[in-house]
């Protein structure tokens, strides 16, 4: 699987600084050096099968970080097949950070000047929740973990309380814009898709069946 790199040439315009793009990454990923109390903060460490996406993709994505009043982006390529799931994010169309998982063996490579705690994991698992099936992502939530989906929102709990709440502008999660609020790392995710290849129907986001 080759990955196409070009993207939006407005997108690669933006002007970032790598130090920027660091600090961005954290966010984006839920950097793994949050605040005590440790237990109650811990990471999902979602993995899921690149098959289990049930489709295949090749999307040029630009995402938006807002916190505290900062704005930060990055431009990103994903392709996703039934073997692999591949992420490269760019800066003036840079290659700063790539990952492949195959659904065994996570191999991931950084720019050295990406903070060690930028875990590449954590950029996975986001996007992942975000683009997998509901009930793909609910087969593997580990005790106390909860994903429900009402409309196009989809929310993500841990013992009863909301974590995370995902909206999506159109029923197939890589078409359009979607809105993630992170409410334990208090952060706003905007991501918006453009597909290279299109995207099978049979994985829109519908309303989930109570379990």
């Amino acid at each position: 699987m080759q990955l196409k790199l070009t993207g939006r040439s407005g997108w690669l315009r933006t002007g970032l600084l790598i130090g920027r793009l660091a600090w961005m990454l954290a966010l984006a990923a839920c950097t793994t050096t949050p605040k005590p109390p440790a237990p109650a903060l811990a990471r999902l460490e979602l993995k899921l099968a690149p098959a289990a996406l049930g489709a295949n993709i090749s999307l040029q994505q630009h995402l938006t970080v807002e916190r505290q009043g900062r704005v930060d982006q990055l431009d990103a390529a994903v392709e996703v097949d039934q073997q692999q799931f591949n992420m490269v994010g760019l800066v003036f169309g840079q290659r700063v950070l790539s990952m492949n998982y195959d659904g065994k063996t996570l191999q991931s490579w950084r720019h050295p000047m990406l903070p060690s705690q930028v875990r590449v994991e954590d950029v996975m698992e986001d996007t992942q929740l975000t683009l997998w099936p509901l009930a793909a992502i609910r087969a593997a939530l580990p005790e106390d973990w909860q994903i429900e989906q009402q409309g196009l929102r989809r929310t993500l709990s841990l013992r009863g309380e909301p974590v995370m709440v995902i909206d999506y502008s159109a029923p197939i999660p890589w078409e359009g814009k979607v809105q993630l609020d992170n409410l334990r790392y208090h952060y706003h995710l905007t991501i918006e898709s453009v597909s290279d290849a299109g995207a099978p129907a049979a994985a829109a986001v519908t309303p989930a069946a109570a379990p």
